[in-house]
C-alpha cells in the first residue's frame, strides 16, 4: 500500500508534469471507484485545467478550474503519464489532455477517484478528517496531539485522522528507532520519548522520500522506487538479528495488525 513517501513523490511529479494541462476526454473503465455517477464525473471535469497538485496522507489532491479531482491509491496501483500510442494494458481511468498526453490510472484494490465541486472540499467525508502530514509535524505538535490520550502508540500513528501518511510499511522501523513498543500506552510517554518519536518519524520516512518511494511502487513516468528491503531495519525481518543489539526480531500480534519488534530494544515495560 502506498504511504506518505510514495504519495508525496507522486504528487510532486504530477505537479511538475501536469500543471496547466486541460482535460479533453475521460474514459472510465471502473465506475465503482467514483463518488458520483459516470456522466456527472465526466461532465464536471471535461474542459478543466489543472491548477495545482498537493497531497494529504495517502490522498492526492488535484485542484482544477472546475473543482477538485482526488485520488486514493488504496492497496496500490499506478498513475502514469503516457500517450494514446503507449497505453498500459491495465487501467481503470484515462484522462486525455490538450497536448496529446494521457493520464492512466490503475487501482489494484480499493482505489478511489472522486470529484468535489469548488468550495466543497471540507465536506468530502473521506478527506475532511485527515490529520496533518506526518512529515510536517514538530515535536511540539506531536506533544499537543498526544496530551491526555491513552491507547497504544502504534494505533495512534496508524490512525489517519490523527497523523496522516504512516502505515504498516514504515511504522515498524519508526517505533524501533524511537525505542518504543507498539503497545506502549501513550499516557506513559515522557517528553524525551515524544521528541525521540518525532525524530524517528522523520528518520523513518525521509530516506524513502529521497529515493522516490518503495521499490514495489512506480512513479509518474514508470520509474521504480529505490527504497528497498536493504533500507529496512527490522520491518518484515522476523528471525533476523536486530541491527543494534543482535537479538532476534520477533513478529507479534498488536490488535488487528502484526508488528515486528526487537524485544530487547523495545521492551513493553
Amino acid at each position: 500500500m502506498p504511504e506518505l513517501p510514495e504519495i508525496l513523490n507522486r504528487a510532486k511529479e504530477m505537479k511538475e508534469a501536469l500543471t496547466g494541462k486541460t482535460i479533453t476526454g475521460i474514459e472510465i473503465l471502473q465506475p465503482k471507484c467514483l463518488n458520483v455517477p459516470e456522466d456527472a464525473f465526466t461532465a464536471a471535469l471535461h474542459g478543466a485545467r489543472l491548477i495545482d497538485i498537493t497531497y494529504r496522507g495517502k490522498w492526492i489532491f488535484t485542484e482544477t478550474s472546475k473543482g477538485w479531482l482526488l485520488f486514493c491509491m488504496g492497496m496500490g496501483g499506478e498513475i502514469l503519464l503516457v500517450s494514446r500510442e503507449s497505453l498500459p494494458e491495465k487501467r481503470r481511468l484515462l484522462f486525455d489532455f490538450d497536448d496529446g498526453t494521457c493520464l492512466s490510472v490503475n487501482f489494484w484494490w480499493f482505489g478511489y477517484a472522486h470529484y468535489v465541486p469548488a468550495g466543497m472540499l471540507e465536506g468530502h467525508a473521506m478527506t475532511a478528517k485527515l490529520g496533518p502530514n506526518a512529515i510536517d509535524l514538530s515535536s511540539e505538535n506531536l506533544r499537543e496531539m498526544l496530551d491526555g490520550r491513552r491507547g497504544g502508540i502504534k494505533s495512534f500513528l496508524l490512525n489517519q485522522s490523527r497523523v496522516a501518511g504512516i502505515g504498516n510499511a514504515y511504522v515498524h522501523d519508526i517505533l524501533f528507532m524511537a525505542r518504543l513498543h507498539p503497545l506502549r500506552s501513550i499516557n506513559t510517554l515522557i517528553d524525551t520519548e515524544v521528541n525521540g518519536l518525532m525524530e524517528a518519524i522523520h528518520r523513518g520516512l525521509q530516506p524513502s522520500i529521497d529515493k522516490g518511494g518503495a521499490f514495489y511502487e512506480v512513479g509518474l513516468h514508470g520509474q521504480k522506487g529505490r527504497f528497498s528491503m536493504e533500507d529496512i531495519l527490522i520491518g518484515y525481518r522476523e528471525g533476523e538479528s536486530c541491527p543494534d543489539c543482535g537479538a532476534a526480531i520477533k513478529k507479534i500480534k498488536t490488535g488487528s495488525t502484526s508488528s515486528f519488534i526487537c524485544p530487547v530494544c523495545q521492551p513493553l515495560e
